[in-house]
């Protein structure tokens, strides 16, 4: 190596974000190993490189001696005094070498070494540049699928898509752009791995943060989102300025903005609603487009019973049920459904079974008549032995420290049997 070399490495520390004393320590490091391998030497060695000239030196390290047994690591006091006048017995005396074409096997490492620092650095950078955008969206061009994976052209690294997070519905032609959700980063020894996602309801949430600016000045807020990909989505927002529509909002004139992202969701249907303090109206907003006559609930179980017409019971369920389903995901809450007839052909006591009603109070009962019960029985106890208070305080002291001692001893006999079976296992063995 020489100066221009040096000047060289300087350039591409800059370029590449490269730190060059990291470089020159793992150069100085191979070229050691380099002269071992090259040169079949045992020999205990230092390499030194001038940060400046790029000059290299190789220097034997041995221990100054009166009498030489190992000449790889040992020196006599009259050859070290020839290399410095210094040296005393003891001292470690540094013998420089010349090796023969090392210049050679010294600028093949180097060449090397720079090369898988790049990719290092170059790793790195994409991993940190990516772990801070994870759970964000991004935009990617759609190179390939095979039986599992979709792989997309992030421009700087390729990401991939896993069949868990791609949407059954959804096509994903070579060469069309679309929208992903950064799902995780993982870091790896050849290059950080991006997953992405298309099913997650996180991207949902990006994409109105992207067409609605209100939601991302903090007007407008999510406060629910429940999705079944490529088929619907319900989200519940609300406004915290009066005078603004939060549906309105991100509905857009004339429908513009939601309808930009059914168009990325390649035609999800989605369904925003008003988010209300009142339980009541908001599992009555979630049920939309169906009209509800009302709604019970029971505040300790989260359990509603909604109560339609009979000609709004199919839209209040939805096909297959995926309506209420995604309803009862966005409140947080159980809706059991029911016509109005169904309603008014039901007993108190069903009503308050469907709301749970009754489970809380039987939990309640029983447990009133168990503690009534214990509390006869030591009555009864205390009444029989004729104790005083400080004697019950006693015993029971008493028995809780025979209990420990029993646990103790039975944990002892566990440790020992356990010990013995260990050992018969051994001797059986041999």
């Amino acid at each position: 190596m020489n100066n221009d070399f040096m000047l060289a490495l300087d350039e591409l520390c800059k370029e590449k974000n490269l730190d060059k004393a990291t470089i020159l320590d793992a150069l100085q490091k191979a070229l050691i190993k380099s002269y071992q391998k090259n040169y079949d030497n045992e020999e205990n060695v230092d390499v030194i490189i001038d940060e400046e000239t790029g000059q290299i030196e190789v220097f034997a390290l041995k221990e100054v001696v009166d009498e030489v047994d190992d000449t790889i690591t040992e020196i006599s006091l009259k050859d070290a005094l020839e290399e410095n006048a210094s040296y005393h017995l003891g001292d470690i005396a540094r013998i420089k070498l010349t090796p023969k074409n090392f210049g050679r096997v010294a600028a093949q490492t180097a060449r090397n070494i720079v090369i898988q620092k790049i990719r290092d650095a170059q790793r790195d950078s994409l991993y940190g540049e990516y772990i801070e955008r994870a759970n964000e969206m991004i935009t990617g061009t759609v190179q390939r699928q095979d039986k599992y994976n979709v792989y997309v052209n992030l421009d700087k690294i390729e990401g991939v898509v896993p069949v868990k997070e791609q949407v059954p519905t959804e096509e994903y032609p070579a060469n069309a752009k679309m929208k992903f959700l950064i799902k995780e980063v993982r870091n790896s020894s050849k290059e950080p791995q991006i997953v992405l996602s298309r099913a997650s309801q996180d991207l949902i949430t990006r994409l109105f943060e992207l067409e609605v600016p209100e939601i991302t000045d903090g007007i407008i807020e999510i406060y629910s989102l429940a999705r079944e990909a490529g088929s619907r989505t319900k989200m519940a927002v609300f406004s915290n300025d009066e005078g603004i529509d939060a549906v309105g909002a991100c509905i857009g004139f004339k429908g513009i903005r939601v309808n930009s992202i059914v168009e990325e969701l390649q035609g999800e249907k989605i369904d925003i609603i008003n988010f209300d303090k009142d339980i009541k109206v908001f599992i009555s907003n979630a049920l939309s487009p169906a009209d509800i006559i009302e709604v019970l609930v029971n505040e300790k179980s989260k359990k509603s019973l909604v109560v339609v017409a009979s000609d709004q019971l199919s839209l209040a369920i939805g096909k297959e049920g995926q309506n209420a389903r995604l309803a009862a995901r966005l409140t947080g809450w159980k809706i059991d459904i029911k016509s109005s007839e169904e309603y008014e052909s039901l007993s108190q006591e069903e009503i308050d079974e469907i709301l749970g009603l009754n489970e809380v109070d039987e939990e309640v009962e029983s447990g009133d008549e168990t503690s009534l019960v214990e509390e006869d029985e030591a009555l009864d106890l205390y009444d029989e032995n004729d104790d005083t208070e400080e004697d019950l305080i006693r015993d029971f002291e008493v028995e809780e420290i025979i209990e420990e001692e029993r646990d103790d001893t039975v944990e002892e006999i566990t440790n020992i049997d356990s010990t013995v079976e260990a050992y018969e296992d051994e001797s059986n063995e041999d």
